[in-house]
């Protein structure tokens, strides 16, 4: 797994900034730039429209659309959510259009009830195209969640954002595309993400580069005994795991997972069949229970201090699959 990096770029600008704002970076930002369309390519592969009939780009000549490339799992999407939805809010009756492109970064992410669910919890009502094949993704040459592209009237590509924040620059190219003045409101819910200290860890055997368990990950079912010290930034497994391209599944009851971790709030992407009640611990502090059952992101730990920590995550039941951790 690459760095994290913040990239916005448009009208033949790039800034690159060290921060941990984008889910799923595959290649350089370089390279993403450099294949970013002037024209604004075909929705491709659409499996389902939510909230809208079918569209097309040539159909939007005329609007400016704003397509916001996205996964209802990816915590630096999620954040984005209160501001591209006050967006269509605010600019809809003035011929904006904005497309949510749900690209899914893991399989559970290719079911229609899944995205739904997520459409509503996240109060989206704008057109949600789920892309799950990842076909319009691969159209756009697309490499980040989240990722925003700004189309003029005309089809062209004006603007490209990746990752978090600039809402101000993106809000006052949308209003600039709608003649619109610019406006000087300023963001002030915006997350700190200076004090995370941690990177996103994958589990599943595909991606995974942060496990401190002596035994290498293995797709049979296997016993793992987690070491009695974690440097910081790695995890380790407890108990009877199997492991799969994209999670670790415990398959016996009682299993383990431990994790030290530089940050404020800890998220972790996971499921269960069963609902399972899981007991958390934070430098030995017992904190509220979560009980995973949906396919989704969950809040495991939530503070304001941003000093190193280890967690411990108690498992009753075999069942649970982890996909990633991530930060806040």
């Amino acid at each position: 797994m690459s760095s994290k990096i913040r990239v916005i770029t448009g009208l033949g600008t790039a800034l690159v900034v060290g921060v941990m704002a984008i889910c799923g970076l595959f290649g350089r930002p370089a390279a993403a730039r450099a294949a970013v369309p002037t024209t604004a390519p075909e929705f491709a592969g659409i499996t389902h429209w939510i909230n809208s009939p079918p569209l097309t780009m040539q159909g939007l000549r005329g609007k400016v659309v704003l397509i916001d490339f996205w996964a209802y799992s990816c915590i630096n999407c999620l954040r984005t959510f209160p501001h591209v939805t006050r967006w269509y809010e605010k600019y809809k009756d003035d011929g904006l259009v904005i497309v949510g492109v749900h690209s899914p970064e893991f399989e559970f992410g290719k079911h229609l009830d899944n995205v739904k669910r997520a459409v509503k919890r996240f109060d989206i009502h704008y057109p949600v195209a789920m892309d799950s094949h990842m076909a319009t993704w691969r159209a756009w040459n697309n490499r980040f969640w989240p990722a925003e592209y700004l189309v003029d009237r005309q089809g062209k590509v004006v603007l490209h954002h990746f990752g978090e924040g600039h809402y101000l620059e993106m809000e006052n190219a949308i209003r600039k595309q709608l003649g619109l003045p610019p406006t000087q409101h300023t963001e002030t819910d915006l997350p700190n993400l200076a004090g995370i200290g941690s990177p996103e860890m994958y589990f599943g055997l595909a991606r995974e580069q942060y496990m401190a368990n002596d035994d290498s990950p293995s797709q049979t079912p296997h016993m793992y005994q987690a070491p009695e010290s974690l440097p910081l930034n790695r995890f380790a497994l407890q108990g009877l795991w199997k492991m799969t391209p994209q999670y670790a599944e415990l398959v016996n009851d009682h299993g383990e997972i431990r994790l030290h971790f530089k940050a404020g709030k800890l998220h972790m992407v996971a499921s269960s069949d069963k609902p399972v009640t899981l007991t958390i611990t934070v430098d030995g502090k017992r904190q509220p229970p979560v009980t995973v059952h949906a396919s989704r992101l969950y809040t495991l730990y939530d503070s304001d201090d941003y000093r190193d920590h280890i967690i411990t995550i108690e498992i009753p039941h075999a069942g649970l699959r982890a996909f990633t951790f991530t930060f806040g």
